[in-house]
């Protein structure tokens, strides 16, 4: 009997999925609970795994291509039922969401949307746009709305290809570029890349667009502004020689990140207004304190939240960022574990980088950058020694953290790293 294999619901408010890559062909058997694809939404990247045994007999949707959770993506069965068209008519599985009307997107809380391929033999400006409510007001989230008061539009005058005629970022983004703008000078315009000689030309990956779309996001809300601190690190570096061998023993790595993590949660209680958000005109600040940790991958970035990381030691942040990070090069990270951050923590410093000035993971307010952890020579009491230091940057939006304050946040931190224990201070 054959089996539908459906793309998931990866999360309440996702609705839809982009195929990254099949891990099986067409013909190759597959046990059930065998990673079978693997699929990126907006909030994570994941394997998916078979839900019988088999032959995958055929493949429906292909990879790049995204689809509406619930549509049926592909078969298991026998061999016998193998076909030779590997990409057929995607539909929905029962009971699931159609692909029907113009392109359906998926909205998050947060705003940030993708739009599926446009309808086949249709182009965007040949679909009709959808009605507006019968207020005048087109469906939109808050983000949409801001973005479209920043840019004085009328976002009546916008098409929604989301449900139901929503407008959606990508909506309001493409609306504003396409906008008619006074013709640039010769001085101004921005060259256009052509590919040369023997360049190599290759599509962005999914990850890639979605962290360009955050980046230029949050270029483009808030007021960016940094300061750096030197740390002395020495007496963490004691620390750490003198209880490594027991964290061993409890199944936790001792490293510079869990005391840096412990110590910013301490200060985000003492600083409230660095662990806070801004909704319009409104300040909204947090209670809880979800430390995001930033986790290089091959082919982009990814920051899982530890959730009420001040709840935690240090020994329980070294268990729970060593778990994190493992899980999100291994793509079995949760929808639920990359999203409701609060403060982000993110670490050039691993690659030899002295300090880094990263960019506001929205809609957080600020975001630490830890620079590289060294020994170096530094003046101690009118002498030269060499000390085991740091530069912290701290990243902050200027529209609601002034320089003092963020300062004032940043001395508390220096001053608890390098008196983490007193006895040394």
């Amino acid at each position: 009997m054959a089996t539908p294999v459906v793309m998931p619901q990866m999360g309440e408010s996702i609705a839809e999925g982009t195929i990254v890559r099949w891990i099986k062909k067409v013909g190759e058997a597959v046990e059930r609970d065998e990673p079978l694809f693997e699929i990126s939404t907006d909030k994570v990247d994941a394997e998916i795994p078979s839900p019988a045994a088999g032959i995958l007999t055929d493949i429906k949707v292909k990879e790049g291509e995204t689809v509406a959770v619930n549509s049926v993506v592909a078969t298991i069965g026998q061999a016998s039922d193998v076909v030779s068209e590997t990409v057929g008519k995607v539909g929905p599985a029962e009971g699931g969401a159609s692909r029907g009307g113009p392109a359906a997107v998926k909205e998050q809380a947060d705003g940030q949307s993708t739009p599926a391929p446009t309808p086949a033999g249709k182009t965007m400006s040949s679909i009709e746009p959808p009605q507006p409510l019968g207020n005048g007001r087109r469906r939109s989230s808050p983000l949409v709305r801001r973005i479209a008061k920043d840019h004085n539009v009328d976002i009546g005058q916008v098409a929604g290809s989301g449900i139901g005629g929503r407008v959606t970022k990508d909506d309001i983004l493409d609306y504003i570029e396409r906008a008619p703008a006074a013709p640039a000078t010769p001085q101004a315009r921005t060259p256009q890349p052509r590919p040369m000689g023997n360049d190599r030309v290759e599509k962005l990956s999914v990850m890639r667009k979605k962290i360009a779309e955050h980046m230029i996001l949050s270029q483009r809300t808030s007021a960016h502004v940094y300061s750096v601190f030197h740390v002395n690190f020495s007496t963490i570096a004691k620390l750490r020689e003198q209880k490594k061998a027991e964290y061993e023993r409890a199944g936790a790595k001792l490293t510079y990140m869990a005391f840096i993590a412990r110590v910013i949660v301490e200060a985000l209680h003492r600083h409230p207004v660095i662990n806070a958000s801004i909704d319009g005109e409104d300040v909204i600040y947090r209670h809880e304190i979800n430390l995001g940790i930033a986790v290089a991958l091959d082919d982009g970035l990814i920051v899982p939240v530890i959730k009420n990381a001040d709840e935690k030691n240090v020994l329980g942040l070294s268990r729970a960022i060593a778990d994190v990070a493992d899980r999100a090069r291994a793509k079995r990270l949760n929808p639920e574990e990359v999203h409701g951050g609060t403060f982000t923590i993110t670490n050039p410093g691993q690659f030899g980088a002295q300090f880094g000035m990263p960019i506001i993971n929205q809609p957080q307010v600020a975001i630490l950058g830890v620079g590289t952890i060294e020994k170096r020579p530094v003046a101690v009491d009118d002498a030269v020694g060499i000390r085991t230091m740091a530069y912290l940057t701290l990243g902050y939006d200027h529209r609601l953290v002034d320089g003092a304050v963020a300062d004032q946040f940043m001395a508390d931190v220096k001053q608890r790293l390098e008196c983490f224990d007193a006895n040394d201070c």
